[in-house]
């Protein structure tokens, strides 16, 4: 094929001193030579056969040879074939002995030539070499024809050419052309089907380097075999003689085709391995449906496919509980990823992602979904591609695009089937084979189990952002004298939900409260304790109790929801009409207010402790929010970043607060801009609330103080306010109302102060006394005389209660406005 070994017979040609000149590699024979007259006088004697019996030429040359190379007993012997060689008319040879000049006896083989000489004298040439020399020669050519001729590896000689000189017939039977066939002609033109330009390419470098090379592969097919891949395994080295001339490269080759195909499958089960290890670190880093398809599809392309898809039905990707597909029903998916290794042109012939095809029951691949089990087509055609496909128009760009090898793996996950995923080759070309099926199923498995989890994790998700949106806010009212902006945005980074929340609580008297709070930790418990919190927030503050109080019921409340339910909270009361805000926190972060000398502030609550935490006293403390003015309640989220002080976000939250000039909401949005530059780690709840004048004709105030008849007084200022609001149809209902409370205060409480008219929502009818004791409501037989006024009050109004104050209490109560008041 084309291994090479040197012919040495081919090699061997005469010196021009009359020697031989051999390859290296093989032995150098001297080769003497010696010119005699008739008579036996020595008239030449060259340096071989100065080097093979010891004379120089200076000695032998005059010398008669007799004397000088035999003993004298030897010499009548000599001398008579002496003489009958010149008598003679052709060559001869023989083998005699003759004396070294050391005087050892060497043993030549002769050959004589009479020749004429100058003037028609005879004279006689004379060749001579060791017979030893001569027999160990004769026994490395027939070692080196052995070795050649019956070796079972295949042997050959190139020229300096890369012709074939010699080969021997192992090597021939290898490549399945005769041994004369590749003679004179080379590697390329003798076996076309092999890797000849890498083959030569070595053999060049061998030639100039002169350096070996061992165990070069080559690989392809030969005419011995032309249907099976085959591979080589050969060695190379430089023939050259001792003077350096370079003849030609000597190869031995031996076929290593089942070595080679072994190291191939080793090669491949150790690339599968790695493709799966690699796939395994890879598929499966998040609980998102979309990103864990992506990862299959990178792990698969290049590697193992040139094209390749990931496609889910609609359920799975809704979160909901796969199905059976029942055998009757087509099946609609919906491609979640596609990759490809190059322009593969293969866009008019799959869904790209979020598009959906429906597969009729009869298609191959609606039946591979059914059964679970994969679908492999090794080779594919038009007529197979055909049946692989969602609609006939998509069989054309397949075939265009070169598509000859088709594998569909179903993504199944606990026994259900979630989609399937597709692998194309095209340029790579091998087909798909049972060892890709076995691999493909492997890496669908890995990414069906994260699916599965992927899908469970969004069901559950938006289970719980379901619960929670439902438990925040739905609308916030109006609330006359204070403008209100909010922010919530759920965690970019935790996989979960939280417990963070805000509300607004109207209250009576135009009053509002504001609730800020955040329950430690996240996931659905979290978001269903903080619907808890809220919920009972937000009944304690419509209970019209101030923030301390209501901060100690909430924390008994979180203390009966179960260990380890903490929660922080900060809950603000707000008066339109004295612009004062009281506030109080459970381990909450301080809220920040703006004044109007532009100047953001922090509100030095009182710390207190986490709500759950049991047992500890809560503390309020009132300030001033002037006209204008601006209050920033918020969860920490908001200001906290990992590496960087709470206080570096609170500095950073009052420095965006006091940029002026913006509406509210473009605070909010200056806010968000600012502190949540790249996502959160978590929720964030934040309100705003800024102090606005109370328009004149919402609000009318009457001083209880002096002689005279106060009730009466008190019915008449109503009347004539209710009138100039354009509210006469209740004045009825709120003289009597007023009537009521002022006889009350002046019964129970002997020192009222103040009667307040308040029209928002709805009318509110307040007196204010200096009495500590809420009025109770209480049973009264039908003569009794008094005890009746409460009993009234609750009766006309809509909604009726009492708070307590620095210096006493208000009693108040609502009437509902008329339509279109």
């Amino acid at each position: 094929m084309h291994g090479h070994e040197w012919d040495a017979n081919a090699a061997v040609g005469p010196a021009p001193d009359g020697g031989t000149v051999r390859p290296e590699g093989h032995r150098l024979v001297p080769l003497a030579t010696a010119l005699l007259q008739a008579d036996g006088l020595i008239l030449h004697w060259s340096e071989d056969a100065e080097a093979l019996l010891g004379y120089s030429a200076e000695e032998a040359v005059g010398s008669y040879a007799a004397q000088l190379l035999t003993d004298e007993s030897d010499r009548p012997a000599v001398l008579a074939l002496f003489q009958r060689i010149m008598a003679g008319s052709g060559a001869s040879s023989f083998v005699f002995p003759v004396r070294h000049r050391d005087g050892h006896r060497v043993e030549l083989e002769f050959r004589t030539y009479p020749i004429a000489g100058p003037a028609g004298t005879l004279l006689l040439l004379a060749t001579a070499s060791d017979t030893r020399a001569i027999h160990a020669i004769e026994a490395d050519l027939a070692v080196l024809g052995g070795i050649f001729g019956r070796s079972p590896i295949g042997m050959a000689v190139y020229d300096t050419d890369l012709r074939f000189v010699r080969i021997n017939e192992a090597l021939a039977r290898m490549n399945g052309v005769p041994v004369a066939a590749h003679l004179g002609r080379r590697i390329s033109a003798v076996l076309p089907g092999i890797n000849t330009a890498e083959i030569e390419q070595i053999m060049r470098q061998v030639l100039k380097s002169g350096k070996p090379v061992v165990d070069a592969r080559s690989h392809g097919r030969v005419p011995g075999d032309p249907r099976r891949d085959r591979a080589w395994s050969a060695s190379y080295f430089r023939l050259e003689d001792s003077t350096g001339k370079v003849f030609g490269v000597c190869s031995s080759i031996i076929d290593v085709t089942e070595r080679f195909q072994a190291e191939a499958r080793a090669a491949r089960a150790q690339e599968r391995l790695a493709t799966i290890a690699e796939a395994t670190a890879r598929i499966g880093t998040t609980l998102d449906l979309q990103r864990t398809a992506e990862e299959l599809i990178e792990a698969v392309v290049p590697r193992f496919a040139d094209f390749a898809t990931v496609d889910l039905l609609e359920p799975v990707l809704r979160g909901a509980e796969p199905t059976p597909i029942p055998s009757d029903r087509s099946v609609t998916l919906r491609a979640v990823a596609v990759g490809e290794n190059y322009e593969t042109g293969l866009a008019h012939a799959v869904d790209v992602v979020g598009e959906t095809s429906e597969y009729a029951p009869d298609r191959s691949y609606t039946q591979c979904l059914r059964s679970g089990r994969p679908l492999l087509r090794a080779h594919v055609d038009e007529e197979v591609l055909r049946g692989l496909v969602s609609s006939e128009d998509r069989v054309a760009p397949g075939i265009a695009a070169g598509i000859h090898s088709y594998l569909m793996v179903p993504i199944t996950a606990r026994g259900m089937v979630l989609g399937g995923s597709e692998f194309i080759r095209m340029r790579n070309p091998e087909p798909f084979n049972e060892a890709d099926v076995a691999l493909a199923e492997e890496l669908v498995a890995r990414t069906a189990l994260a699916l599965d989890n992927a899908r469970l994790y969004r069901r559950e998700r938006e289970t719980a952002l379901t619960l929670q949106r439902s438990l925040l806010p739905q609308e916030i009212h109006r609330t006359l004298g204070l403008e209100i902006a909010y922010r919530y945005l759920p965690s970019s980074v935790v996989s979960e939900v939280g417990g963070d929340w805000f509300d607004v609580v109207p209250l009576s008297c135009g009053r509002v409260a504001l609730v800020v709070g955040d329950v430690m930790g996240h996931g659905i418990r979290a978001a269903a304790t903080m619907g808890q919190l809220r919920t009972v927030a937000r009944t304690l503050a419509t209970l019209d109790m101030p923030p301390e109080q209501v901060l100690t019921r909430l924390d008994e409340t979180a203390s009966g929801i179960g260990e380890g339910q903490f929660a922080t909270c900060i809950c603000a009361v707000y008066d339109p009409l004295e612009r004062t805000v009281q506030v109080a926190s459970a381990g909450h972060l301080p809220p920040v207010w703006v004044g109007t000398d532009g100047v953001a502030r922090r509100v030095e609550v009182p710390p207190g402790v986490p709500l759950g935490v049991g047992g500890v006293a809560f503390e309020s403390i009132g300030f001033t929010l002037p006209e204008g003015g601006v209050l920033a309640l918020y969860t920490d989220g908001l200001v906290e970043r990992r590496g960087q002080d709470l206080d570096h976000g609170i500095d950073l939250l009052a420095r965006t607060l006091a940029g002026p000039g913006r509406t509210l909401e473009e605070t909010c949005d200056a806010v968000i801009g600012a502190l949540v530059t790249d996502g959160t780690e978590d929720d964030i709840a934040m309100i705003m609330a800024r102090a606005l004048p109370v328009p004149a004709d919402r609000i009318a105030t009457l001083p209880l103080t002096g002689g005279g008849r106060l009730p009466g007084r008190a019915r008449r200022f109503t009347r004539a306010t209710l009138d100039s609001w354009g509210l006469s149809a209740l004045s009825d209902y709120a003289e009597l109302l007023v009537s009521e409370l002022v006889t009350n205060a002046l019964l129970h409480a002997e020192a009222p102060r103040r009667l307040r008219l308040f029209r928002d929502r709805v009318l509110t009818v307040e007196v204010s006394d200096a009495g500590g004791a809420a009025p109770q409501l209480r049973t009264f037989a039908e003569q009794d005389e008094g005890g009746r006024g409460m009993f009234l009050v609750s009766e006309l109004a809509q909604r009726w209660g009492s708070r307590l104050t620095r210096d006493g209490k208000v009693v108040w109560a609502e009437l509902e406005l008329p339509f279109g008041a």
